[in-house]
């Protein structure tokens, strides 16, 4: 994926079409966002509640204002299934409604081969956790790049998923003032916290998170091997991730998406987007 000038629809990992709404004209100038849900066909207009928009509104703009020297890294970081891919894509089409341009990708692009994502079982949770994707290349392809002295010559892919192939991406030029929105799990381990201007973490209750998976999976997977993922891979791979690292604890903001209409906002004392911070 690349700069964000326009917005396109795609399957498996949907955008967002921006429309005017009279409820919420006042966030601070941008526009309402319409998203399209749909995996299937090109635009599908689904309305964002108006809480919630208020809420991405205030985080969007609250982005958009914040001034580094370099392009700005955002993560949006949570458990499988939490809602990430949704939340990432509605905050990258208001940032860039705001005049910054934006890069907008995911840490899908980073896969291991399939023999060492899976060497310890393809139910391991410590082979979710530990192999499921090259966190080197993660690094020295997509965020060290943007980094301050950095070249600004970034890539969003190191692999195929579908054809289990390394790829060799070309590289592409970041703006100085872009915004960087990646979405993933695991992205505070120790190996990538450092890389990241600022942290959202999407927070869900277990049950919901493995709900919303398991309605999204089970028709790829089947019913009994979704489950089964859920229950021994992802679940303790996130367990494992809690212990280990706190992401909750040490993101910026903490997203609660349990309601996904009435979504509500914590930020971390201290934080790169807290409001002592700013005063």
């Amino acid at each position: 994926m690349g700069v964000r000038r326009a917005v396109t629809a795609g399957i498996g990992a949907p955008h967002a079409h921006c429309a005017l709404d009279e409820k919420v004209e006042s966030c601070a100038g941008l526009p309402a966002l319409i998203l399209d849900q749909s995996r299937t066909s090109a635009v599908v207009e689904v309305s964002v509640s108006s809480n919630r928009m208020a809420t991405l509104c205030d985080l969007a703009l609250q982005i958009s204002r914040l001034e580094v020297a370099h392009p700005m890294r955002v993560a949006v970081d949570g458990r499988t299934a939490s809602g990430k891919t949704t939340l990432s894509d509605e905050l990258a089409e208001l940032i860039e409604r705001s005049g910054r341009p934006v890069i907008r990708t995911s840490i899908d692009g980073f896969h291991r081969p399939k023999a060492e994502r899976y060497a310890r079982g393809r139910f391991s949770a410590r082979g979710y956790y530990d192999d499921a994707r090259d966190l080197s290349a993660v690094r020295t392809l997509l965020l060290e790049p943007l980094a301050p002295g950095g070249d600004r010559l970034y890539r969003t892919a190191s692999f195929d998923l579908e054809r289990d192939l390394a790829i060799a991406q070309p590289s592409k030029l970041a703006p100085i003032d872009a915004v960087l929105v990646v979405d993933g799990t695991f992205l505070q381990r120790p190996e990538l916290r450092d890389h990241w201007d600022i942290v959202i973490f999407v927070e869900t209750s277990r049950g919901i998170s493995d709900a919303r998976g398991l309605g999204r999976d089970q028709d790829r997977l089947g019913e009994q091997i979704a489950m089964k993922v859920y229950a021994e891979r992802y679940g303790p791979a996130f367990d494992l991730y809690e212990e280990t690292c706190a992401p909750a604890r040490t993101a910026d903001v903490v997203f609660n998406n349990d309601d996904v209409d009435h979504p509500t906002v914590r930020f971390r004392r201290g934080g790169r987007l807290s409001p002592d911070r700013h005063c």
